[in-house]
């Protein structure tokens, strides 16, 4: 396949300036926009239709059937579509880049028939092992299913160091959940990544709701540094926390709790409803403390049941509630906005890191000094900036 003559950085700005520009075609009006930047608009335009021009015939017919097919809600374009951009291949990524941009343009005409408010609700579920979230997912799920919501999980599974393999056994448990038509399991390997939550996990969730799905979960391994990062891409945060587990409240970082919206004291039936009672009191009165991050919401605690389905609608409830006020009061479209900030300048760290690491000064002299750091002979801290000035002096 012949690989494109600009810049891919260049190549996707086109890509982005021109699907906005089709969703906004005033933006070039005199009043709004000054003559250079339509300039560089159009510019953008003639630059996106060479690179239309570019791709082979079979990339064109690929990216046709799988946008046609996942805009019309077929799960297995869907699928397909999230094994694109989770590969690591470069000429498949740039692909999934393009196909990308076209779900974005076609959700935003979505939100602008619905009045600019988006059309799904992300919510995000975190807990410590064994806190119950696969059942859980999975009778809330069937609930929201058979009330005519289309729901699609990303599921994410604790990768071997080793051999970056995954048991995927999320949807193993969620058997009766994986068989409704009206749902969409997806199944991900952490491949290394702490928390599993990455940029595919992000663009993910785009091509879910591209493909219909008005309710998206993300579910995190555990409870750790990763639910900083679930917390930065979903519209409300879920803290599922079983009962009986110890001294809870040590047991979790106060951070984690601050920034969530709901926490959800699970299993709670049988011997274990008197635990969980006084858990939820703890966290009743734990949560009273904590310093808000709304306005307009106060963090609720609730109990549930999954083998009883005992709360689950209270639990949605409750999520409903939360949606409309974050709505009304704009607090969630503000919140989505600054998200796109965050995973910017994520994805930023990432890249700078990847062509640092493989920039040919560093690692020609990354060898050596990784000895000499070994050995005790030079600090870390002067190693990093040995490789930081020859990365520099290599690059201008």
């Amino acid at each position: 396949m012949r690989h494109l003559c600009l810049p891919f950085f260049r190549r996707i700005t086109a890509i982005s300036l021109l699907h906005r520009s089709l969703i906004s075609c005033n933006l070039c009006h005199p009043e709004t926009v000054s003559n250079h930047i339509c300039k560089q608009w159009r510019a953008a335009s003639t630059a996106l239709n060479r690179h239309i021009q570019e791709l082979s015939g079979p990339e064109q017919r690929l990216l046709n059937k799988l946008y046609a097919g996942l805009i019309g809600g077929q799960r297995a374009s869907l699928a397909e579509s999230i094994t694109l951009v989770e590969t690591q291949h470069p000429r498949k990524k740039e692909l999934a880049q393009v196909l990308l941009q076209k779900v974005l343009a076609y959700r935003r005409e979505q939100e602008t028939h619905n009045g600019g408010q988006p059309l799904s609700f992300r919510v995000g579920l975190s807990g410590p092992p064994g806190a119950g979230k696969s059942s859980f997912i999975e009778v809330m799920g069937k609930m929201l299913t058979g009330r005519g919501h289309k729901v699609s999980v990303l599921a994410v599974d604790p990768s071997s160091c080793t051999t970056g393999g995954s048991l995927m056994g999320d949807k193993t448990r969620m058997t009766e959940l994986s068989r409704d038509m009206n749902a969409f399991i997806r199944p991900s390997p952490t491949s290394g990544t702490l928390g599993g939550v990455t940029r595919t996990t992000n663009e993910a969730v785009v091509l879910c709701e591209g493909a219909g799905y008005d309710v998206v979960l993300v579910e995190t391994v555990g409870v750790g540094q990763s639910e900083f990062a679930v917390a930065d891409m979903v519209d409300m945060f879920v803290l599922l926390i079983p009962p009986a587990g110890g001294d809870e409240l040590q047991g979790i970082k106060r951070g984690i709790i601050e920034r969530a919206d709901l926490v959800v004291v699970t299993k709670s039936d049988g011997d274990l409803v008197v635990p969980a009672r006084r858990i939820q009191a703890e966290y009743t009165s734990a949560m009273k403390l904590l310093r808000r991050q709304s306005k307009s919401w106060n963090p609720k605690v609730v109990r549930v049941s999954s083998n009883s389905a005992e709360g689950i609608p209270e639990v949605w409830a409750k999520m409903q509630s939360y949606q409309r006020t974050m709505l009304g009061s704009g607090e969630l479209q503000g919140r989505r906005q600054a998200q796109q900030k965050v995973w910017m300048w994520t994805l930023i760290q990432e890249n700078v890191l990847a062509h640092f690491r493989h920039h040919p000064a560093v690692r020609e002299a990354l060898p050596h000094l990784e000895e000499r750091v070994t050995r005790g002979h030079i600090s870390p801290g002067l190693a990093s900036d040995l490789l930081l000035k020859a990365f520099l002096s290599s690059s201008l």
